[in-house]
């Protein structure tokens, strides 16, 4: 995942939804020398390899074996860009045999190297033209144009014509097909809960609305609420409420205003479906070991990382130079996202969350052995639980042995020592991995979800549940002595960096997960005197994410039973911030328990809804109270349609749905033979800052829910991640147990 804190805002959000028309346009200006390759090869350069002519192209022979996309590759410098300026870049190319894809970059073509934007074209034997637009953000006169093509295990033969960057020309206007403007949940309303949906209009008066089943009759009517220019979406929108209706069905549509809904069910059965689904999705994320085909049809692989030529592996993994001097087995866990990375932040959130799913549910067998088809299936635990270990047995490796300097403490990620290129498979990844410095924030998760383990795997591994538990001891004893060993925000090559300077979070968590399974006095003790212990942690936009976690530990210590003085008041604190969540869902047109700061969306925005949802619904397993219950129905309406884009965010949920996650082995959208994201994964979602070239060259503008593609190159408002999927499975399997 690539994801640092503190990201800068890179637009200003306001109230439109695509950017506003081009100013005039100056006169356009080609910017590359020599594109047509008639005067010869000159300016341009090939690495490693010469470039040679043949038939009117530049060609060169690309050789196998090379880790990344730029170790080889065809390129032009002293380009020039400005600032603000609108470029076309365009060229023809070919690739012999069929298939492989290369990374079309305009950049800076000295240190540091930036990308100013970049596209990934699958090229062919019979060749095609490409074409893109984009705004620069910088000016130089040391930009470059290139073809990037590395890292190919055969070699093959890349033939290039026609390339140019025109400047002047006018910006393409990105405008999404945003489909009928009634806006559902295209998936399933719950028979005895809220039926919303969000009709875009010009109207400002009521509006009458039909409620049509299958057949076409209608069997429900009502009025529109007029709420007015919604500041997430910059539109007009009404409300349409249908919740007196009742009747499970399949194939509802809403019709007003000369519109008709996408489909829809009224029935709570897809649920459990969507739960099942959710939790499978970290099978296929498994590191360490071959996806089986018999489990996952269209999904199975050779296992990643494990010492397989071209792998390096994770069986015997160095640090960094200068960080330590052995090696450790890092096999296993989830990989973390769309990369090859395994992060042990990301993790510890993501452990948390699935096993408090557990420890939450109503419906434990729904849970159980045999119901997510993995390998362990059968062996008498849990499938959730088993799944859950392949990771907890990741984090355990993770930290530093006795004997070693910093014993006690975990190492904050490993992962490849430079960046790969899309699409990659895990197994044929041929990258150096590197152990990174430990972190305060790393040994706080693995103290907190090897402690949290420690009780949940009791019943069914004692001996794993001792060695769990032994761990989190040494974990948090190490990191109160090395308090302040933070990641650093530099620390990004190769891997996301995962940065936090922030860990009195980290320890109220891991002394409360450690409470909750010893109930010795030492940690109540230190729960009691943290200032998070009574701060209000519920201020900010997001209830908690891996850079926040003293939430996890609040709502572990409201709800698993234990007897630590002023329960009532931690208790209080959870109701306290869902009815803030219920207000803000009140307020918001498209209903959703989310309104940031300036209308800036987050990164992972749609994780975010989530984790606040995850409270809603713990303050009603402490109150009873169904407005909570309501609520969480009613914001899950958000991820699987009733958004202002009109689009599931769920993978094979809802008649339009996210299907292009960025991820190196769901690549569908770059290589035909490799699978899209399996059903259940879920998006990012609109991130206003839209950090990643290609999100660039096309919502440069945008406004809030706006800010998202369904592209592959958008890594930065839609990658898919372990835990993102987290609080879709908790909020999925919430539902699943209230019906």
């Amino acid at each position: 995942m690539i994801r640092t804190l503190g990201a800068a805002v890179l637009l200003v959000a306001g109230l439109t939804a695509v950017p506003a028309g081009p100013a005039a346009a100056a006169d356009e200006v080609e910017q590359v020398v020599n594109g047509s390759f008639t005067a010869g090869t000159d300016p341009w350069w090939g690495n490693p390899g010469p470039l040679t002519l043949s038939d009117g192209k530049a060609c060169m022979d690309v050789p196998g074996g090379t880790s990344n996309r730029w170790d080889v590759a065809v390129g032009q410098n002293d380009i020039d860009l400005v600032a603000g300026e609108t470029y076309r870049y365009s060229f023809t190319a070919s690739g012999d045999p069929d298939g492989h894809v290369a990374r079309a970059i305009v950049g800076l073509g000295v240190s540091p190297y930036d990308t100013y934007f970049e596209a990934s074209p699958a090229l062919t034997v019979s060749g095609d033209t490409y074409s893109y637009t984009f705004t620069s953000a910088v000016t130089t006169a040391q930009a470059q144009v290139a073809l990037q093509v590395g890292g190919s295990a055969d070699p093959w033969r890349l033939c290039l014509d026609d390339v140019s960057l025109v400047g002047g020309v006018p910006p393409e206007v990105y405008v999404p097909d945003t489909g009928p403007r009634v806006r559902v949940n295209q998936v399933a309303y719950l028979p005895r809960g809220p039926k919303k949906a969000t009709l875009v209009t010009e109207a400002t008066t009521k509006l009458p609305w039909q409620l049509k089943n299958a057949a076409g009759a209608t069997v429900a009517r009502g009025t529109t609420v007029p709420r007015g220019v919604d500041v997430s979406s910059g539109q007009n929108v009404q409300t349409i409420d249908f919740s007196r209706y009742h009747k499970r069905g399949t194939g509802y549509t809403l019709v007003a205003d000369g519109e008709t809904s996408r489909p829809f069910d009224i029935d709570a059965a897809i649920y459990e479906q969507l739960r099942a689904d959710a939790l499978k999705f970290y099978y296929t994320q498994r590191s360490g070991i071959e996806i089986r085909e018999d489990l996952r049809p269209g999904y199975g692989r050779p296992a990643g990382h494990v010492d397989v030529p071209p792998n390096l592996g994770d069986g015997s993994v160095p640090c960094q130079a200068g960080v330590c001097d052995y090696k450790l087995d890092v096999t296993g866990g989830w990989y973390d996202a769309g990369d090859h990375g395994k992060y042990v932040v990301n993790g510890g959130i993501s452990v948390w969350q699935l096993l408090n799913q557990y420890e939450r549910t109503a419906e434990p067998r729904k849970l159980g052995d045999g119901t997510l088809a993995i390998p362990e299936s059968g062996n008498k635990v849990p499938d959730l639980l088993d799944e859950v270990r392949w990771e907890l047995e990741f984090l355990l490796k993770m930290q530093v042995p006795a004997g070693q300097p910093l014993a006690g403490m975990v190492h904050h990620k490993i992962h490849d020592a430079n960046w790969t290129g899309l699409p990659l498979m895990p197994h044929l990844d041929p990258q150096q991995r590197e152990l990174h410095p430990v972190s305060t924030a790393a040994t706080l998760n693995l103290a907190a979800t090897a402690a949290q383990a420690a009780r949940i795997y009791r019943r069914y591994d004692k001996a794993f549940a001792a060695k769990a538990l032994a761990a989190a001891r040494t974990a948090y004893t190490a990191a109160l002595a090395e308090p302040a060993r933070y990641a650093s925000a530099a620390d990004g090559t190769g891997g996301g960096a995962y940065n936090d300077d922030k860990v009195d979070d980290d320890f109220y968590w891991a002394a409360a997960e450690l409470y909750l399974s010893t109930g010795e006095k030492k940690y109540a003790a230190d729960i009691l005197a943290s200032p998070v212990h009574t701060a209000d942690i519920f201020s900010g936009t997001a209830a908690f994410d891996w850079a926040s976690t003293a939430v996890a530990g609040r709502l572990d210590l409201a709800l698993v039973p234990n007897k630590l003085p002023g329960r009532n008041q931690v208790r209080a604190s959870i109701v306290a911030a869902a009815e803030k969540y219920l207000k803000i869902q009140t307020a918001h047109p498209y209903g959703i328990p989310y309104a940031p700061a300036n209308n800036v969306w987050d990164w992972g925005s749609n994780s975010q809804i989530l984790n606040n949802l995850v409270v809603v619904a713990s303050a009603h397993e402490i109150t009873g109270r169904d407005r909570f219950r309501h609520a969480v129905y009613e914001g899950m309406d958000f991820m699987l349609g009733r958004n202002a884009l009109n689009q599931s965010y769920v993978t094979g949920y809802g008649e339009v749905s996210s299907q292009n996650q960025h991820s190196r082995w769901y690549a569908r959208q770059l290589d035909p033979a490799l699978p899209n994201p399996p059903r259940g994964t879920l998006a990012g979602g609109a991130n206003s800052s839209i950090q990643d070239p290609y999100a660039q060259s096309k919502l440069t503008g945008c406004v809030g829910q706006f800010c998202y593609i369904d592209d592959i190159q958008s890594w930065s408002t839609n990658e898919l991640t372990i835990n993102w999927n987290a609080p879709l499975a908790w909020i999925a399997s919430y539902i699943a147990d209230q019906n």
